[in-house]
């Protein structure tokens, strides 16, 4: 059984065969740690790939960030700042992945991103944008065991339905590791910062995240909301509970949660209408 899941997590975990990030955004990375830089300069950069484009402007202007009045990359550069559109371009990559891989992992991602900017803003918490990316980027690790081990996907399904246990569980029987952690890797080979790695790293484990608790515990309150409105399939069968180390953190009530669950059933029916808006749009 260890054999078979060396070999399962060595096919998953093989950098030769991940997905790479547009080099558009390579070359907005460098730009961006170039204090001599400009916006125009860094716009022009991301505006020279349409398709790229289209898809920041489309994950702009949705229920996730809610500003929709976003025409141009230069308008996001200056409302949303840089990091954010750096974000943006790595997570409309990603979600255009999984828009083609799986549409409820899709809807559940964008609808934990809502969720996760909701809360941020609810708790006044600074950086609720880059909050919300990390809340959209929080299941990657999914596409990759999903996109690259059909045969583990299938077993790990089979002894969900059998056991009745989590998909976590699932997938450490299977594979000996996780999405989160598949995720959290795939982050740090692409040299995300750790404002977003830590929270797909940790999501369904607050208490190992070190360095961005805060965010961490914010990304599986989202994931733990969203499930438990029943919006969408992610993936498990059953709802987990909220952490008590996330409940800490963040210093949650009952009132607040109950505030929380009424706010976040309006932004899912923005998010069903805008995914529904998206599926009946021509590419």
């Amino acid at each position: 059984m260890e054999e078979k899941q060396a070999k399962l997590k060595k096919i998953i975990m093989d950098i030769k065969t991940l997905p790479t990030l547009p080099s558009v955004i390579s070359k907005l990375n460098s730009l961006s740690d170039n204090d001599k830089s400009s916006m125009q300069e860094m716009a022009r950069i991301v505006s020279s790939d349409q398709v790229l484009s289209a898809r920041i402007l489309r994950l702009a202007n949705s229920p996730s960030y809610g500003y929709y009045r976003i025409a141009t990359i230069s308008n996001a550069m200056i409302l949303l700042g840089i990091n954010v559109v750096k974000s943006l371009a790595i997570s409309s990559t990603i979600l255009d992945i999984m828009e083609k891989n799986s549409m409820s992992l899709w809807e559940h991602s964008l609808g934990t991103g809502v969720a996760s900017n909701m809360i941020a803003k609810k708790l006044g918490l600074p950086e609720s944008e880059e909050i919300a990316t990390a809340g959209l980027l929080h299941d990657i690790g999914k596409v990759i065991i999903n996109s690259k081990c059909k045969e583990a996907e299938s077993e790990i399904r089979r002894i969900m339905n059998e056991k009745q246990v989590f998909l976590l569980e699932a997938e450490h029987e299977v594979i000996g590791t996780d999405h989160a952690e598949v995720g959290g890797w795939l982050a740090r080979n692409w040299f995300l910062p750790d404002k977003l790695t830590e929270p797909i790293n940790c999501h369904h484990n607050v208490e190992a995240s070190m360095h961005h608790r805060i965010k961490t515990s914010v990304v599986h309150l989202a994931d733990v909301l969203v499930k438990a409105s029943d919006f969408c399939y992610s993936s498990d069968t059953y709802v987990p509970l909220i952490q008590q180390t996330a409940w800490d953190t963040l210093r949650l009530s009952k009132q607040i949660i109950d505030e929380l669950v009424g706010e976040l059933a309006e932004k899912l029916v923005e998010v069903k209408n805008f995914s529904r808006e998206l599926q009946q749009t021509p590419p």
